[in-house]
Formats: C-alpha cells, sequence, structure tokens
C-alpha cells in the first residue's frame, strides 16, 4: 500500500471516530500540510463517502451524520479487546442477542485477524474460565433494552408489560432510573408509578416496552446500582432472618454484601476508630435458610441470632456435626 493510500484510510479512521476534525488537527496527524488534507478529502468524496466541511472558527471535516461505513478499521489489540468482550459477556450471560448473532459476530471478526493474533486468542480462551453459566440465563430482547434507556436519559415514563416470577403479567408506567448488569443479568430500577414506590424489575420478563408522554424528576439519593443491590436485600422471600454480629461493618460485609443484607450501622463514639469491632443488627430475607450455617461460621465472629428459631436449629445441628468429625480418628 502507497504512503498517499494509507493516509486517506488514516484519514478515513479519524473521521470514523465522530465528531468535526480541524485541517490543523489531520494535517498534524497524518504529517502533511493543510491543503494535501483537503486533497484526501476530495479522494474519499470520489469514493462516495460522505465527508461534510464544516464552515466557522470552529470548522473542519467530519462525516454525515448517520452514515454506517461498510468497512469496520481495528487494530489487532481493538479487534482482540472486542472478541474478548463478545465472549466474556456471552459466557456472563450479558448479552442481548441469541447465541447465533454472538457467534457470526465473533466469526466475522477472526477471519480479519492475522494469523499470530488469531493464534494467541485461542491459547488465551483455552486457559480461560468462566464461574458464571450464562445457559441458565434468558437474554433481554434488544429493543426493550435500547427503548428503556432512551426513557432513562431523557426521563421519560416508559410502559412496559412484566411477567413476575409466579407468571403474573401485568402493565406498569415506570419512572426508569437506570439498567444496572448484575450476576449474569439485566435489571432496571425505577418508580412504579401506579403505587409511588421504588421497584426493580428483571428486563428478560419485560415483553414490551413503550415511552409514553411527559416527564419526571431525577431522583436523589444512591444510583441506579446501589437501588438494585438494596432492592435484593429488602426483597420479600418466605424467611426474615434478624441477627446481632460483633464485628467490624468490613468483616461483615465480605460474607454478606449489600446484595444480600441491610446492616444497620452506629455512628462511633467520639475518639472511636470506626473499624473498631462492635455489634451489628444484620437483617436478611431468604427463600432457604440451609446456606446461612456455613456463612456465619466462615465469619469467625461472635453473633446472636434473634429469629427464626429454625436457624438456630440448623446452626446447632452444623456446630453438632462439625464437632462429630473433629472427633473421629
Amino acid at each position: 500500500m502507497s504512503r498517499p493510500t494509507g493516509r486517506v484510510l488514516t484519514l478515513l479512521e479519524l473521521l470514523q471516530s465522530g465528531g468535526t476534525r480541524t485541517v490543523a488537527e489531520l494535517a498534524d496527524r497524518l504529517g502533511v500540510e493543510g491543503r494535501t488534507v483537503r486533497r484526501y478529502v476530495d479522494q474519499l468524496i470520489d469514493l462516495d463517502v460522505p465527508v461534510e466541511s464544516v464552515r466557522g472558527r470552529y470548522g473542519g471535516y467530519r462525516l454525515a451524520p448517520g452514515y454506517r461505513l461498510p468497512p469496520l478499521m481495528l487494530s489487532d489489540d481493538e479487534a482482540l479487546a472486542v472478541l474478548l468482550g463478545l465472549v466474556a459477556g456471552r459466557r456472563a450471560g450479558l448479552t442481548t442477542t441469541q447465541h447465533t448473532a454472538n457467534e457470526t459476530a465473533s466469526a466475522k471478526i477472526r477471519r480479519v485477524l492475522p494469523k499470530h493474533i488469531a493464534r494467541r486468542l485461542d491459547t488465551l480462551l483455552e486457559a480461560l474460565a468462566f464461574t458464571d453459566q450464562s445457559d441458565e440465563f434468558d437474554t433481554p430482547d434488544a429493543g426493550v433494552l435500547l427503548t428503556i434507556a432512551d426513557a432513562v436519559r431523557h426521563r421519560r415514563p416508559v410502559l412496559i408489560r412484566y411477567t413476575d416470577r409466579d407468571g403474573r403479567r401485568s402493565e406498569r408506567t415506570l419512572h426508569a432510573y437506570g439498567i444496572v448488569a448484575h450476576a449474569g443479568r439485566w435489571y432496571v430500577t425505577g418508580k412504579d408509578a401506579r403505587i409511588g414506590e421504588d421497584r426493580t424489575f428483571r428486563l428478560d420478563r419485560i415483553a414490551d416496552a413503550r415511552t409514553l408522554p411527559g416527564s419526571f424528576e431525577a431522583p436523589v439519593g444512591p444510583g441506579p446500582a446501589q437501588r438494585v443491590l438494596s432492592g435484593f436485600a429488602t426483597a420479600e422471600y418466605r424467611h426474615e432472618v434478624t441477627l446481632r454480629i460483633h464485628g467490624t461493618v468490613e468483616q461483615i460485609r465480605a460474607r454478606l454484601p449489600v446484595s444480600v443484607a441491610s446492616l444497620e450501622e452506629h455512628a462511633p463514639a467520639a475518639g472511636q476508630d470506626r473499624a473498631t469491632a462492635r455489634w451489628l443488627r444484620v437483617e436478611l430475607r431468604a427463600e432457604r435458610l440451609d446456606w446461612l450455617p456455613p456463612v456465619l461460621a466462615s465469619l469467625d465472629r461472635p453473633f446472636v441470632i434473634e429469629r427464626p428459631d429454625e436457624l438456630r436449629d440448623l446452626v446447632i445441628a452444623l456446630a453438632d456435626r462439625l464437632a462429630s468429625y473433629a472427633r473421629q480418628a
């Protein structure tokens, strides 16, 4: 490839990145004079690439809005980053399309990778393991995701058709605060306008979304991610658990994060180190209790079970089993 042709392609790549580029900026990036930049622009126009001239103090050149270029020009590192993103997103369940579309996108990029880069990618994928099992999760509809994202950005109400975990269907008007990806699933959090309370919805359970006229004020306080995690900790489940644990906030959160339990923090007394261990009240809700005794044991901190009695029985049973194992010769 001749040097002028290479510079024309570099010019095209610079314009692809968006915005208006001044002649001086382009000349500096290409290592040529301003009149040469104009000649390169003319060559792109001859190839039916819609380059627009922007006049004025901050003028220059840009691509016509909405124009999609047929070639996708990526460096080796950029192509590798995109492929890894596709693979990781699929394995973690954070994709908005079926596997077929994900695989075809990966294949298109792999076909244009240099052989040595493709070999290194294969070596990496062979050595890479994921803890999330994405096959367990359903992916959200891309149209629903984009509609809700637009409603979040412009603070517009959105009407959703939702199916809850018990199969009940409903229509809700949602003031969406934000979209959150957590543990292999997509969620939207916002205010349910009918009941006037904050709610979190799984995006893959939303069958349809349509923006409505009007607007709403952006909420103050925690961000969307914090609202989703807090919602998990306070959701309705079969068992309501209340504990008192003697330890620091950091020690307790290492085993019972925000998404699992709410923690009543007390302001430290004057002169007391915030990290100093103290009795803290922990509340959580769970469908099952059998996972809690091992967690409490792993904390290795004094604790008191306030409720339910069933949890106390499970902890005693675990302690008896561990003691019997330890006594075995």
